[in-house]
């Protein structure tokens, strides 16, 4: 299906609809919503924005993955979101929301790449290395139980591996709602579940296994801590048994206070990251909505400074807040797309 921009007519008499004065005036401030992983990245730029060009610094809010890409495919015009975070690609159900609502021009942004880390207070002494097949074990609804598939029983480390210390299972992480939740089930619960005696030797496909491991247990050792990484991190830093699961520059910027718990013998770090060698990595987007540019004052100021070398390449200040970067060639055509506005194709 082509994708058609909106004229900045349009926009403008959407605007200007609902509003109690009936005056089609613009926001003032960039709004942005989205992921909780990308929101550190997105808000170090509004920073740098703001300082540069003495512009309002746009509001950026941790709405998660899902609840950012609905509230931004939910219209045009000043109530809607200028730009949307991700920790995952926009799905194609997401995309019809979009089109159904008139948001038919986006353009899409692959920024980098970030590990999902699994962080523990340094004040637990133990040398934590999990294999995904021991993190299912841990935290999938149902596991292997007698040759049979049923509730998970395990309450404590050790019950699923001798080696582990005897401490109970307390892992927080996100919602349902959030592109981490998503991520961390399909490159570590799928996986992980994969690799398991009763599903290798039984055949079972990977139909078999979306269906059946991509619950998180729901009985009290997994605990959704809502969509701030940054109360994750102050319970880690209360309760040195306790377990997070967020992304990588989480783990980057409390250094001091956090470390992160090695998966199949590899640490997450940049290079790691950036190689593939460890294993739960995954890209990371932002969504621009291209009716909005030349209507919401600064916004394409603002993705050209997201764009700028100084930001997204190797040293640059988003490296400095844990953002694994592109290739130079990967970071010029990026840079391409979201200076031009070129809409992405229909998914």
């Amino acid at each position: 299906m082509p994708v058609f921009r909106l004229p900045l007519a349009a926009l403008a008499a959407a605007i200007a609809v609902g509003t109690v004065s009936g005056a089609a005036q613009a926001r003032e401030q960039i709004r942005i919503v989205g992921s909780s992983t990308v929101f550190p990245y997105t808000q170090a730029v509004a920073e740098e924005f703001s300082d540069i060009t003495g512009a309002r610094p746009p509001i950026v809010e941790a709405t998660g993955t899902g609840g950012g890409t609905r509230i931004f495919c939910d219209g045009i015009g000043e109530r809607f979101p200028d730009i949307t975070g991700a920790s995952r690609a926009m799905t194609a159900s997401e995309w019809a929301h979009c089109v159904a609502n008139g948001v038919t021009s986006v353009s899409e942004a692959m920024i980098g790449h970030d590990g999902l880390t699994i962080a523990i207070s340094r004040g637990n002494t133990f040398d934590w290395d999990l294999t995904l097949e021991e993190i299912y074990l841990a935290l999938g609804a149902e596991v292997p139980v007698d040759g049979g598939w049923a509730a998970n029983p395990y309450r404590r480390w050790s019950e699923i591996d001798p080696r582990l210390p005897d401490t109970p299972i307390t892992v927080l992480g996100p919602p349902p709602t959030s592109g981490t939740r998503d991520a961390f089930v399909e490159l570590a619960l799928h996986t992980g579940c994969a690799t398991l005696d009763h599903v290798r030797d039984g055949g079972f496909d990977r139909d078999w296994i979306t269906a059946n491991c991509s619950r998180m247990r729901t009985d009290g050792p997994f605990i959704e801590a809502g969509e701030n990484d940054n109360l994750i991190v102050q319970r880690l830093g209360s309760d040195p048994d306790a377990m997070g699961i967020f992304g990588y520059s989480f783990l980057y910027e409390n250094n001091d206070r956090l470390k992160g718990v090695r998966i199949g013998g590899v640490d997450a770090n940049l290079a790691t990251i950036g190689d593939g060698s460890y294993p739960i990595a995954r890209p990371l987007y932002f969504y621009v909505k291209n009716a909005h540019r030349g209507v919401i004052p600064g916004l394409q100021e603002f993705v050209e400074e997201y764009m700028m070398e100084e930001a997204l390449a190797p040293g640059g200040y988003l490296e400095e807040r844990g953002l694994v970067t592109l290739d130079d060639a990967a970071r010029a055509r990026l840079r391409e797309t979201l200076v031009r506005g070129l809409p992405m194709e229909a998914k």
